[in-house]
């Protein structure tokens, strides 16, 4: 078990290798990255097997950012006969003594081509289900707190198999969470602040993070997409952009519309908990706008986006994220950060950040 399967956006493969070849190395793991441009996906190879499986214990799966699952794989390529994709499988569970696993997932890469293998994928699901716990290395009942296998299809004809553990991994299906769009919102860029509430910050806090009658600031606001979010949820959102909102929101009577520089707005009252911001604006301008926020005490929590160059993705987001952290040292603030390269983001990373509480 020296390779680990990563899975991420098409065109971003070069972004994932980078990223798990800086996560490794921090952990004194060495090795060399497999990829195919637009594949959806990157093998990673060590040079050790002990080392990379206490790597992949170790490094918290939610500090990654390019990689939407990373699963320890069993061996190479699978070859699947057309009429006994299951055995094969099962066969190399068996032979590397896996058992008490929890849950089954036969996924595929998220590309046109992956997309074709969506019905292939149900199709195996429950047979190998079966079979695994006729064999006893499942679980009679499905446990959510149990090793996952996973099945990655690159075709009908082979797969590559390997676990993952709930406490260390994605929880979604492919690590992708598909959100249905709302009609009466005015631009899809609305579900990337839902899909970023949804990663970001934990249900059972909703009530008093993202709680009725709180105010935010939308920087970069226009149509209205990102204002829909904090609207629905019943806040008063001053948004700030020199477009056109939508009527819809300026209805509601909680939307306050401003048509002046994001970069040069700030409250006059030091009573706004959420920023969020999608400016088109350099990363490098971005990132210390929003450290400028949180010094200066003007919100509590913040969403925004890092538009990104088409090379060295992983690199800026580092260098941007680097330069933030010291900014926040330099002025004694403890700031919690979280970075995600979202389904519903495209060249962009979605951060998190948050003063910690006391």
């Amino acid at each position: 078990m020296k390779q680990l399967l990563l899975y991420c956006r098409a065109g971003f493969e070069k972004d994932a290798a980078a990223e798990i070849q800086d996560k490794a190395a921090q952990h004194n793991v060495f090795g060399y990255t497999k990829l195919t441009n637009d594949s959806g996906f990157v093998v990673f190879e060590s040079y050790d097997a002990d080392a990379l499986k206490t790597f992949f214990r170790k490094q918290p799966f939610h500090e990654l950012i390019f990689i939407r699952q990373w699963v320890l794989l069993l061996g190479d390529w699978l070859e699947l006969p057309a009429g006994d994709r299951v055995n094969p499988v099962v066969c190399q569970v068996i032979e590397h003594e896996i058992e008490g696993l929890g849950e089954v997932r036969v996924e595929y890469p998220d590309t046109n081509d992956g997309k074709e293998l969506s019905t292939l994928a149900r199709k195996l699901t429950v047979p190998l289900r079966q079979t695994l716990r006729q064999a006893s290395v499942m679980l009679p009942k499905e446990n959510l707190k149990a090793p996952v296998l996973h099945v990655f299809l690159r075709t009908g004809k082979e797969a590559l198999v390997g676990i993952s553990y709930p406490d260390n991994n994605s929880p979604l299906e492919n690590g992708i969470r598909r959100l249905k769009f709302p009609a009466e919102a005015p631009s899809r860029s609305t579900l990337k602040l839902e899909e970023a509430f949804l990663e970001f910050i934990p249900k059972h806090q909703w009530d008093t993070r993202l709680a009725s009658g709180m105010n935010a600031v939308d920087l970069g606001a226009c149509p209205g997409g990102w204002t829909y979010q904090l609207v629905k949820r019943s806040m008063f959102v001053t948004s700030i952009d020199n477009g056109a909102m939508a009527d819809s929101l300026m209805e509601t009577g909680q939307v306050r519309h401003l048509m002046v520089d994001g970069f040069k707005y700030r409250p006059d009252r030091k009573n706004v908990y959420w920023l969020v911001c999608d400016m088109i604006e350099k990363p490098q301008r971005v990132g210390p706008l929003m450290c400028d926020w949180l010094i200066a005490g003007d919100c509590q929590e913040i969403i925004f986006n890092l538009k990104l160059p088409m090379k060295k993705r992983y690199e800026t987001v580092q260098e941007v994220l680097g330069d933030m952290r010291e900014r926040f040292a330099s002025a004694n603030l403890s700031v919690e950060f979280q970075a995600k390269h979202l389904f519903h983001d495209r060249e962009e990373v979605t951060v998190h950040l948050r003063k910690s509480p006391r």
